[in-house]
């Protein structure tokens, strides 16, 4: 045994010195030359240099682009763009020439770098535009010349004449509101009815075709039609190419859905668990009077009714207007002029009228 341990220390003894000889035997790796190093530290400079350029220009970018529009920009740098075109005049010297070539040859790139900031710029916000803005400055085509005088009637979808919800077990499921078809089919008949709604048109065009069958709604418009601000789409109803004074929104989230909410008639949300809801029902007596006695601009009637439910106020206005029309009928019509009172406003209206012999009676 000790033999055999013997024998393995002097072969490990052995290895030792041929490695150590091994190493002290072998040569040495040149030195750095000078000019490697020299040129190897030029190189570390450029590409910091261009990394530091680069990292300024896209912060000097993205500041323009923050603080600036792109109008403002095309102003400030229209100088600096028409430098690069200079060129010197018939009468100037050679030297004038060749400093006014040297001036435009130095310019060129900067030019050409901002008309390319410009143009890029350009494209990212024509690109975002097509998805915040509506799709079009006239959603709606130009109203025949015979019905200029008609309002149109801008409808909710969701939770407004529908519900729709989504579970497990059943998956989309689309209710319709109580009183719906009465509503469309009996108000198509003194309005241009649209549907608005912030949903996509796969989901809207299905549930129209199904919705209305008697084709009350004229048009529908989806979410290319709003308008993307906030993180929210909006309804702006400035877009629809119909003059705004005759233009009314009923939605369920009236003013926190459209832009105009001089134009909003709000009603109950609805879900499809109320089954006797009959606010669609309510709405029909004050939308038909607006629609036959046609007001030059529905914008200050609903200004009256702002804070109140409007299908009750609306008819305690008539019931009040009935009551002083039999006062009047009461005491006899000896006047010059007749207060009469209209129930879309809540005020009294000063009317003149000759008397003649068939008024006065006994």
């Amino acid at each position: 045994m000790s033999f055999g341990i013997l024998r393995s220390r002097a072969i490990s003894l052995a290895s030792k010195r041929f490695l150590s000889t091994s190493a002290a035997s072998a040569p040495l790796p040149p030195p750095p030359s000078p000019s490697s190093a020299a040129s190897s530290s030029r190189w570390n400079f450029l590409k910091y240099a261009l990394v530091g350029a680069l990292t300024g220009t896209t912060a000097f970018a993205g500041y323009a682009s923050y603080a600036y529009s792109l109008e403002e920009i095309e102003e400030k740098t229209k100088s600096l763009r028409d430098s690069a075109k200079y060129t010197a005049g018939d009468g100037a010297t050679a030297l004038d020439k060749f400093q006014g070539l040297l001036y435009s040859t130095t310019m060129t790139v900067p030019a050409k770098a901002v008309d390319l900031y410009l143009d890029a710029r350009r494209l990212i916000e024509e690109q975002i535009r097509s998805y915040t803005e509506p799709y079009s400055d006239k959603l709606l085509p130009d109203l025949l010349p015979q019905e200029q005088h008609v309002f149109t009637l801008v409808l909710d979808l969701n939770e407004t004449l529908i519900h729709y919800i989504w579970t497990r077990d059943t998956g989309w499921q689309t209710f319709k509101r109580p009183g719906v078809d009465a509503f469309l089919e009996h108000l198509a008949q003194f309005y241009e009815i649209v549907v608005y709604t912030d949903e996509q048109n796969m989901f809207v065009d299905p549930v129209i075709e199904r919705l209305d069958t008697k084709h009350c709604i004229r048009y529908r418009l989806s979410r290319p039609a709003t308008k993307y601000q906030d993180g929210k789409h909006y309804r702006d109803l400035s877009k629809l190419n119909r003059n705004p004074a005759k233009v009314l929104y009923l939605s369920g989230h009236a003013l926190e859905g459209c832009l105009q909410h001089e134009n909003c008639v709000p009603i109950k949300a609805w879900q499809q668990h109320d089954k006797d809801d009959t606010a669609l029902l309510d709405f029909i007596p004050f939308l038909e009077f607006v629609a036959r006695s046609s007001p030059p601009d529905i914008r200050p009637v609903l200004a009256s009714y702002q804070g109140c439910d409007i299908p009750s106020e609306f008819i305690r206005r008539s019931k009040e207007h009935q009551r002083r029309k039999q006062e009047q009928k009461q005491r006899g019509r000896f006047w010059w002029a007749v207060k009469e009172f209209d129930p879309l406003r809540c005020k009294l209206v000063i009317k003149e009228f000759t008397l003649t012999k068939c008024d006065i009676w006994i």
